[in-house]
């Protein structure tokens, strides 16, 4: 008999099926329609969720400039990661990388750098003969870390993506969207956070102290939770940004492709991220206290199961509506042995007054055998022998055990 039990209030509106720690609302993305940008294409989603907030050509193929470099520092991150490589390692400059122009750092043949300071380089001064350096040391060659940038993009589903070089220099058919780029920058900065320590920094420098960097990303002057990410200026590509902020657990990226000038870049990343902030809340998904950790199992090798709740960690709502949500667990009385680990054992519903909104499965997190023969005779066996351990110790224990 199923039981059903009222379990509070939880703190927001979610899918039934996302694939990430978050959840989020159904939602209509914004448009140019509703309000319009200074830009040739744009994108606003939630960092946790993926939920598109606002959209403006966002499938359209553009160049993106040095907003390539988040590929870069993705695969950097990823091979740090698998420990093929670290920041203290000594990355060697080549005849390729110096001969790369637009932003640089001025590194010559034959210097050496660590990549700890290229990443510097990077991320604070979007330089391009950094980014092909260090593609090179990851890759081999620029040509095959481009390839590897190519293959992580098929993974992530970045189908109308393509990279010709590590650091976003016009070049035919290097295109993306505004759309694969708030892919890629999620990927980065969900799964390697620690790309937001080099993104933030405003200024530094290399060479001790003779190379002075400073941060081509404005918006940490002026933009209050601003976390990141990368800009991009290209003659092709325009003016470009993938900005990424945090308020209140609340947690989006804004993505800028084809401004007409900076100011019109951060102008329009501004407006993406106010909008997102002023509309949209990140809710705690709190454990209801009535949740029991445990069920009682019957005829099984162990009384009971510990329960394992799928319930995401955060849940994307609108603006005020985290209160709004009532939980309900549907759990048995009682287990029936043998039940299996990870076997669904009831649920927990979300609802919205009378509305069902989702269901979180509750699982078991441990197995739980049935009693066989030899465990019930051996367990007669113990609590008739007042000496227990000198029953084992003569062996027979072994023997029942069997």
């Amino acid at each position: 008999m199923i039981k059903r039990v009222m379990a509070g209030f939880l703190g927001g509106l979610m899918f039934l099926a996302l694939p990430s720690s978050a959840r989020a609302l159904a939602v209509e993305p914004a448009n140019d329609q509703t309000f319009d940008l200074p830009c040739q294409a744009a994108i606003l989603v939630d960092e946790d969720s993926g939920t598109v907030l606002y959209e403006k050509n966002a499938d359209e193929q553009r160049p993106i400039a040095s907003i390539t470099k988040v590929m870069t520092l993705l695969l950097t991150f990823e091979a740090m990661e698998a420990g093929k490589i670290s920041r203290e390692d000594t990355v060697p400059v080549s005849e390729h990388a110096y001969s790369m122009g637009g932003s640089q750092i001025w590194l010559e043949p034959g210097e050496e750098m660590t990549l700890d300071d290229m990443l510097k380089a990077i991320c604070i001064s979007s330089a391009n003969d950094a980014a092909v350096a260090v593609a090179e040391y990851v890759g081999g060659s620029e040509g095959a870390f481009v390839s590897m940038m190519n293959e992580k993009a098929a993974a992530l589903g970045m189908d109308r993506t393509h990279f010709e070089n590590a650091c976003g220099l016009d070049s035919e058919g290097h295109l993306s969207t505004a759309r694969d780029v708030a892919t890629m920058s999620r990927e980065v900065l969900l799964h390697h956070p620690e790309v937001e320590d080099y993104c933030m920094i405003w200024s530094d420098s290399l060479r001790g102290g003779e190379t002075q960097l400073v941060n081509t990303n404005k918006l940490l002057r002026r933009y209050t939770g601003i976390t990141g990410l990368k800009t991009g200026t290209t003659g092709k590509a325009g003016v470009c940004i993938s900005a990424s902020a945090e308020r209140d657990g609340l947690r989006l990226v804004a993505v800028v492709l084809g401004a007409a000038s900076s100011e019109d870049r951060f102008d329009a990343a501004t407006a993406l991220l106010d909008y997102g902030f002023a509309h949209y809340e990140s809710a705690a998904a709190p454990m209801p206290e009535q949740a029991p950790s445990t069920l009682p199992v019957q005829h099984g090798t162990k009384p009971t199961v510990t329960l394992q709740y799928t319930v995401p960690d955060s849940f994307l709502v609108a603006k005020g509506g985290g209160a709004a949500l009532q939980a309900e667990l549907f759990l048995p009385e009682q287990l029936e042995a043998p039940v299996r680990q990870g076997q669904t054992v009831g649920t927990m519903t979300i609802r919205s007054g009378q509305q069902e909104i989702a269901s979180c499965p509750i699982v078991a997190e441990t197995e739980v055998p049935a009693r066989s023969f030899g465990f019930c005779f051996r367990r007669l066996v113990e609590s008739l022998l007042p000496e227990r351990e000198n029953f084992v110790q003569n062996g027979w224990g072994n023997a029942l055990s069997a």
